[in-house]
């Protein structure tokens, strides 16, 4: 079976705290200015500008001129490979957790006064 893939562009986008804000605050809104991403992000514009240069090289914004100002749009699509990449780790993870899970409840701890199945012997001590 294909493993979908993930551009390494995302996840070198999504790496970043900033960047990640930007994405964020994007998807709760739908179209962002510069100045109004800084602003809420509390960056400067030229650290932003390049920020955001990384974000459209990895396709995950798209700008739109008006004017003067530059507005910028969240494009998910990117951000749904990674989704379907990090996915084909779900049946991994969750086999190794109900095998956890398993050897937890096998060696469960008896509580004092009571015997388990399994034991045949008395608590060990190292008294004489």
């Amino acid at each position: 079976m294909a493993r979908p893939s993930a551009s390494s562009d995302v996840f070198h986008a999504i790496a970043d705290p900033t960047r990640r804000g930007v994405l964020e605050a994007l998807r709760e809104r739908d179209e962002l200015a510069v100045g109004a991403l800084a602003e809420r992000l509390d960056v400067t514009v030229p650290l932003l500008s390049r920020h955001l240069a990384v974000l459209r090289a990895a396709g995950l914004v798209v700008e739109q001129r008006s004017g003067r100002r530059r507005l910028y749009r969240l494009r998910p699509e990117p951000l749904h490979e990674l989704h379907d990449w990090a996915a084909t780790f779900a049946e991994f993870w969750t086999e190794r957790l109900h095998g956890l899970a398993d050897y937890l409840r096998a060696n469960r701890p008896v509580p004092s006064g009571q015997t388990s199945n399994t034991e045949t012997e008395g608590p060990h001590t190292d008294d004489p």
